[in-house]
C-alpha cells in the first residue's frame, strides 16, 4: 500500500501551493507504479493526505494532473531542463568544438538525470505503452529538440570534416538509444546492476568513445 507523503496533522500549516506539490508527489508515484489507467483519484487523495474534493479543487481531472506533473518537472525542479540550458562544461566544450567533451557531458547529464528521478522516468514508460498525451507532449517538447540539438552540432562537425557523412538523427538516435537502455536497464530490469555495475561517469565516457569511433574521419 502507498503510504502517505505527508502526515495529515501538517495539513493546517500547508499553503496552497504546497498541498498541490504534495497532491502532484502523490499522483507521480501512483502513476509510476500504477500506469494513468490503474490511478484513481481517490487513491491520489488517500496517498497525499486530503480529500478526493481537495484534488479535484487543484486540479479538475486526471489529465490535468499528468500535465501539471511536466511542467512541474520543466519548470521547477529542473529535473528535465535542457542540458544546454545548465550546463556549462557542455558548453565549453561545444565552444571548443571538443567532441568528446561534447558527447561525455550530454551523456553524463542524461544519465545523471534519469536516475534522480526514476518514478518520472517510471512514469513517462507508463504513458508511453497506454499512449496517453502524455507521453507524445514529452517527446514534442523535449526530445525532439535534444534530437535537433545534438543534430545541428553533428552537422557543423560534418562541414568542419571532423565527422562522417552519415544522418545526423540516425547518429543522435543512436547516441540516445545508448544511453536509454542503459537506463532502462537500471531502473527497470537490473536494479541490482548484476549484470554491469559501472559509475555514471564510466558510462557516459564508454558511450562517448564508441559513438565517436563510429562516426569520425
Amino acid at each position: 500500500m502507498i503510504k502517505d507523503l505527508f502526515q495529515c496533522s501538517t495539513q493546517g500549516r500547508m499553503t496552497g501551493d504546497e498541498r498541490r506539490e504534495q497532491i502532484l508527489q502523490a499522483a507521480v508515484q501512483l502513476f509510476s507504479q500504477r500506469g494513468f489507467s490503474g490511478t484513481t483519484t481517490k487513491q491520489i487523495a488517500l496517498a497525499s493526505g486530503v480529500s478526493e474534493a481537495m484534488v479535484f479543487r487543484h486540479f479538475e481531472t486526471k489529465d490535468a494532473l499528468y500535465d501539471a506533473i511536466l511542467d512541474s518537472k520543466r519548470s521547477d525542479d529542473g529535473v528535465h531542463r535542457f542540458p544546454w540550458e545548465e550546463n556549462e562544461d557542455l558548453r565549453l566544450a561545444m565552444e571548443a568544438k571538443d567532441d568528446f567533451g561534447v558527447f561525455y557531458n550530454l551523456g553524463l547529464h542524461a544519465l545523471t538525470k534519469h536516475h534522480t528521478d526514476e518514478s518520472f522516468m517510471r512514469l513517462l514508460f507508463f504513458s508511453a505503452l497506454e499512449e496517453h498525451k502524455l507521453a507524445e507532449r514529452f517527446f514534442g517538447e523535449f526530445v525532439s529538440k535534444v534530437y535537433e540539438f545534438i543534430g545541428n552540432y553533428i552537422s557543423e562537425r560534418q562541414k568542419d570534416g571532423a565527422m562522417r557523412e552519415l544522418d545526423p538523427k540516425i547518429v543522435v538516435r543512436a547516441y540516445l538509444g545508448m544511453l536509454i537502455h542503459h537506463s532502462l536497464n537500471n531502473i527497470l530490469w537490473d536494479k541490482q546492476r548484476r549484470m554491469m555495475d559501472i559509475s555514471n561517469e564510466d558510462a557516459a565516457k564508454n558511450f562517448a568513445d564508441i559513438l565517436l569511433n563510429g562516426i569520425k574521419n
